[in-house]
């Protein structure tokens, strides 16, 4: 199964993001992890963190990535282009809204879909309308 990571600055909005992605997923043993926060427990992100993150549900399958802002991005594509090549080549970073890309690639993992379906779900969320106008 594609493992999700969930990067916030902060670690409660990540921990409630990956709450509400695994009860809309309803699967049980859905890879998913969330981390936020910096090393002193305030808000920003932690390379250490999100490197645990990405460990505890990296498979050969792969792990798509959904972070919330600006520095959240570049820690995880700092992380990614450290990694080995081999282990990078199985990791994507979804361009998608935190929340709504969670849930989306959540549902789409507990299917049991492939790493590039898994990121096509996330990021099709990118221009959804909440509210339509006339």
């Amino acid at each position: 199964m594609v493992g999700i990571v969930i990067v916030s600055h902060s670690s409660q909005a990540a921990d409630g993001i990956k709450d509400i992605a695994l009860q809309m997923a309803d699967v049980l043993d859905l890879k998913l992890s969330a981390c936020g926060g910096n090393k002193e427990g305030g808000i920003g992100t932690d390379p250490d963190k999100i490197l645990e993150a990405v460990e505890g549900v990296y498979s050969s399958e792969g792990v798509v990535i959904i972070a919330d802002l600006g520095s959240a991005v570049m820690s995880v594509e700092m992380l990614v282009e450290g990694m080995s090549a081999e282990k990078a080549r199985n990791i994507r970073v979804a361009d998608a809204p935190i929340l709504e890309g969670a849930v989306m690639a959540a549902i789409e993992a507990s299917a049991g879909a492939d790493l590039e379906s898994v990121l096509a779900a996330a990021e099709a969320v990118r221009d959804m309308r909440k509210i339509e106008r006339d």
